[in-house]
């Protein structure tokens, strides 16, 4: 009997053993008892981790005298392991997602990920004409980009949501490859930042929704959201290719988007750049 209880528990203990997930406080640790960069660089890529790596962490982490070879370490680590499978909506951040921008909602057992399906915004309104015309110029002719739908398929409650960006950096572990395509910007330029969106607001108008992406005056031409209509928002990098959003203050109820990749195409009239075309991901704070 003592013999098959040995048996028994030295088949457990591997088993243990192999359950155990890194976080922060366990790199402190092992940091603090002395173990040299390259044991401990070693232990993160063999041991699942789960690491909270957002700037202040980061910043923390140097405080406590992890070196940044081992930091790096973690960064690179991320949550996924080869032949990994993705989810669309697990709220677990560390759970591959398909590249695309997605909505953290609810809390607790409610928790989920809503993706966000770009919509193309081709169409383009003017306004202000007629003060153009009467003050010579004076007057700007405002360009309104404009997207069809008074509301957007996805909303939230939350009145400073969280987003995750999911890049294609972050699909690299997947069986089925890294490229899904929701961040293409052409032949040969994938998007890899939050950086290189535009927050706005929406205003709603009938069955649409429009937003400000230009004037022009006699004194010339701008293209591209406006400096004043950005909403702020901050960022981190949580893993390799995935980002948290937050907007940097609590957005009123109603329709917004994050707007990439302005393009004009060439056509005749007062304003020579064209129709302006973007791709939005457009979501909704609801009342």
């Amino acid at each position: 009997m003592k013999r098959l209880f040995a048996a028994l528990l030295a088949c457990a203990l591997p088993t243990a053993a192999s359950a155990e997930t890194l976080n922060n406080a366990t790199v402190v640790t092992l940091v603090k008892a002395g173990l040299g960069d390259e044991a401990i660089i070693a232990k993160i890529k063999a041991t699942p981790g789960q690491f909270d790596l957002s700037t202040d962490q980061i910043i923390a982490l140097k405080q406590q005298g992890v070196p940044s070879g081992v930091i790096a370490a973690m960064l690179g680590a991320g949550a996924t392991a080869p032949g990994a499978v993705s989810s669309i909506d697990s709220p677990d951040w560390r759970v591959p997602h398909p590249a695309g921008i997605y909505l953290y909602k609810g809390e607790g057992q409610t928790a989920q990920m809503a993706r966000i399906d770009p919509t193309t915004a081709n169409q383009t309104k003017t306004g202000g004409t007629l003060g153009y015309m009467m003050t010579g110029g004076l007057v700007s002719i405002k360009m309104k980009s404009v997207i069809p739908n008074a509301h957007a398929r996805v909303s939230g409650s939350a009145a400073r949501p969280e987003f995750y960006f999911y890049f294609d950096e972050a699909n690299t572990s997947l069986s089925h490859g890294a490229n899904t395509g929701s961040f293409l910007a052409g032949p040969a330029v994938t998007i890899t930042s939050p950086n290189e969106f535009s927050l706005i607001r929406f205003d709603v108008k009938d069955n649409r929704r429009e937003a400000r992406v230009g004037s022009f005056n006699i004194a010339g031409s701008k293209s591209g959201v406006m400096d004043k209509d950005r909403i702020a928002f901050s960022y981190d990098r949580v893993g390799p290719g995935v980002f948290r959003v937050r907007p940097d203050a609590d957005l009123a109820p109603g329709e917004y988007g994050f707007l990439y990749s302005m393009s004009a195409g060439s056509t005749s009239g007062l304003y020579s750049g064209g129709v302006m075309s973007a791709r939005v991901f457009d979501f909704a704070v609801a009342k």
